[in-house]
């Protein structure tokens, strides 16, 4: 998709535009780890959907298993937002997105959905379900500090 399908969305006030940008699943390298003139094909995205919009209304969609790749990705935007699905469950670290990937700002949405909708499949899923998330709540007041 390109900036016609992009730069709509840009015009509301106070609203965000999501764009991916690199993936956790294996399939990124299809597409997204794939090399281009001047780098990653997700880095190239980085690089000119961030020139449409500002930080104030373009965040990134960015795989929590691309820890490795957060340096980087912080040099291109670094005052964006990110979405961060793939903590828990899919094996991405809320620790290594923290150190890595964090702003003065924070700058991070994190999802971590799988792992708290999948904690329990019994009578106490309510119980199982809400131990999980303040788990993770408590983990990330700690990078926060």
């Amino acid at each position: 998709m390109g900036s016609d399908s992009v730069q709509p969305f840009l015009k509301y006030d106070g609203k965000w535009a999501i764009v991916l940008g690199l993936t956790s699943n294996k399939g990124a390298a299809d597409f997204e780890l794939q090399s281009c003139e001047d780098g990653m094909l997700y880095e190239k995205v980085l690089k000119t959907v961030s020139q449409w919009g500002t930080d104030e209304n373009t965040m990134f969609v960015v795989g929590a298993t691309q820890a490795d790749s957060f340096t980087a990705i912080r040099q291109i935007i670094p005052n964006h937002f990110l979405l961060v699905p793939g903590v828990g469950a899919q094996g991405g670290s809320l620790k290594d997105i923290s150190e890595k990937a964090m702003n003065a700002d924070c700058g991070l949405l994190v999802n971590v959905s799988r792992d708290i909708i999948f904690a329990s499949g019994g009578q106490d899923f309510a119980e199982a379900a809400r131990a999980k998330a303040l788990m993770y709540q408590k983990e990330m007041m700690e990078y926060l500090k």
